[in-house]
């Protein structure tokens, strides 16, 4: 079993910057992709970013590109969003998403945190 918890969540204004953290425990051994969703308000979920234990990353959305920025503390296990110049569309939960595999189909992750609150006032 492996949970992941996510931080770092919070109100900034339009193009200022956030830094989410995400934390697992568990069976963290076995993690081996990790990634960054967000959904906002009426909408379905979104797919950020992601990266694997042997450093390979996937493309980020296109919503995203340029301005976040996906990283990991291979200690803690731990993935971090950077984001920068922030937009109020940018406003959503964010959720870490965690799995086993190397290779995760989008939206198949296996383990989920509860998400952090971002919101981008205009």
């Amino acid at each position: 079993q492996v949970q992941v918890v996510e931080s770092g969540g919070g109100l900034v204004q339009n193009g200022g910057s956030l830094r989410l953290s995400c934390e697992s425990s568990g069976l963290t051994s076995r993690i081996y992709s990790m990634a960054w969703f967000r959904q906002a308000p009426g909408k379905e979920r979104e797919y950020v970013a992601a990266l694997s234990w042997r450093g390979r990353s996937t493309p980020y959305a296109d919503s995203v590109k340029g301005r976040f920025s996906i990283s990991r503390d291979n200690n803690k296990k731990t993935i971090y969003l950077e984001m920068n110049s922030l937009k109020p569309e940018d406003t959503a939960v964010y959720y870490c998403a965690a799995d086993f595999r190397e290779i995760v189909p989008r939206h198949d992750y296996d383990y989920w945190g509860q998400g952090t609150q971002v919101t981008v006032s205009s």
